[in-house]
């Protein structure tokens, strides 16, 4: 397999250094790429990069993933119009282990010859003290040469300018790649398009300091066929730790995506390969209803990040929403599974004490809670039969609800016509 050729064809491969190319086609390389450890979670926005390691790793190579827990400390200034803030020690660490723990999944730490590793820069930086950095390092790389850099002269020319300490990030993440080709024979760094600066500084720092050669490689930033962002959803970030994204709407963001999207996902986002994913284009063509891409996207990728398990609840989730599932799908669900399902759909709560005792069905929906507006629309609905609780038309507007008709002993689910849910959640 020819890593490069691979992210071609997958429309994945932005600039590439001269010299690269015939570099991977001689025989294995080291190169790696950095994630900041921002949050305790990588999130879609990251996979890209993932998706570059593990393509770089099956074609042979040696992946290294490098989390920053130097580099998180300052923030990186490309693409940002103003300076982030700046993360405790603690929080830091914190971050550095959910990270370590996703990168796990993706990529092959079982020790061969191209076995990936992990590595942190605070390992590396936490004893360099700042004469020695501006004496052994800022000597080499000019200010006029920082400047010419776009993150840099974008943030110069805003109303909000550059702080030192984001200016030095060029020069602290150029120190990286020195690092690592020095001590772990990294002659490649690989990134989003928008971290082309820093990279060749690090080659150029390579190449002044160390008197050696590095290469640089970056793939496409992601963006949705509208143009906007890639990777957030009206509730922001979708992340991998389930904790923050349940499986079913990670499973959801991925199935809605819209036909040129998913045309383009298909081809970054798995390891199908060509003969796959165009026999895939070729089925939705045919029957662009069925979204056979967007199911098939959905599917591999649920699975590859949580597991077949959380991607079959996630389809039974659907089917219950969207289909003829019954309501005791709900009860093999714990508390959080069940309100992940339910994310957007209105909430109420009721008192369980009350429920205990028994509820008439027009309370509940009109009074108790707000499903319906008035007590006379919720039994003008009741009778003409379009209302139902927990998947059962409601018989009568006498009928009373009780706790013993509670999922989990917790949630009632109510539905007016057949798409619309709310959610009643006694405490």
């Amino acid at each position: 397999m020819n890593f490069v050729e691979e992210l071609r064809w997958r429309g994945m491969l932005h600039d590439i250094m001269p010299g690269t190319e015939e570099l991977l086609n001689k025989g294995m390389v080291s190169g790696y790429i950095g994630f900041d450890p921002t949050a305790d979670s990588l999130h879609v926005g990251h996979l890209t990069q993932i998706m570059t390691l593990i393509h770089f790793q099956r074609a042979g190579h040696r992946p290294f993933a490098l989390v920053g827990g130097a580099t998180g400390m300052v923030g990186d200034p490309s693409g940002k119009s103003a300076e982030r803030n700046l993360l405790s020690e603690e929080v830091l660490q914190k971050n550095l282990e959910g990270v370590k723990e996703q990168l796990k999944k993706f990529l092959n730490f079982d020790g061969g010859a191209n076995s990936a590793k992990m590595v942190n820069n605070y390992d590396w930086f936490k004893d360099f003290t700042f004469l020695d950095f501006i004496r052994d390092v800022g000597k080499h790389i000019t200010v006029n040469y920082m400047m010419a850099k776009d993150s840099v002269k974008k943030r110069l020319e805003g109303e909000t300018g550059m702080s030192f300490t984001e200016f030095t990030y060029q020069l602290v993440q150029g120190y990286d790649f020195y690092y690592l080709w020095k001590h772990e024979n990294c002659a490649l760094q690989m990134g989003g398009s928008d971290q082309w600066g820093n990279i060749v500084t690090g080659t150029e720092l390579v190449r002044r300091k160390g008197a050696g050669e590095a290469f640089a490689l970056t793939t496409q930033l992601i963006k949705k066929a509208d143009g906007t962002k890639f990777g957030k959803s009206e509730g922001g970030n979708i992340w991998l730790d389930r904790a923050k994204t349940s499986p079913y709407k990670f499973y959801q963001f991925w199935l809605n995506t819209s036909d040129d999207d998913a045309k383009s996902y298909i081809r970054i986002f798995t390891l199908f390969d060509e003969e796959t994913i165009k026999a895939l284009e070729a089925e939705q063509d045919a029957a662009p209803h069925q979204r056979a891409i967007q199911k098939a996207l959905a599917k591999d990728i649920t699975i590859r990040v949580h597991s077949e398990a959380e991607y079959e609840k996630a389809i039974k989730s659907s089917e219950f929403l969207f289909g003829n599932t019954g309501v005791e799908f709900l009860n093999e669900l714990n508390d959080d599974e069940v309100l992940g399902i339910f994310e957007g759909v209105p909430n109420f709560n009721v008192s369980l004490t009350e429920l205990q005792e028994g509820i008439n069905v027009v309370d509940l929906l009109a009074a108790n809670t707000a499903v319906f507006p008035s007590k006379g629309e919720a039994k003008k609905m009741i009778q003409g039969g379009g209302a139902a609780i927990n998947k059962a038309k409601i018989a009568s507007v006498d009928s009373t609800y009780s706790a013993d008709s509670l999922i989990n002993g917790k949630f009632l689910v109510v539905q007016k016509g057949k798409k619309n849910y709310f959610l009643i959640v006694a405490e």
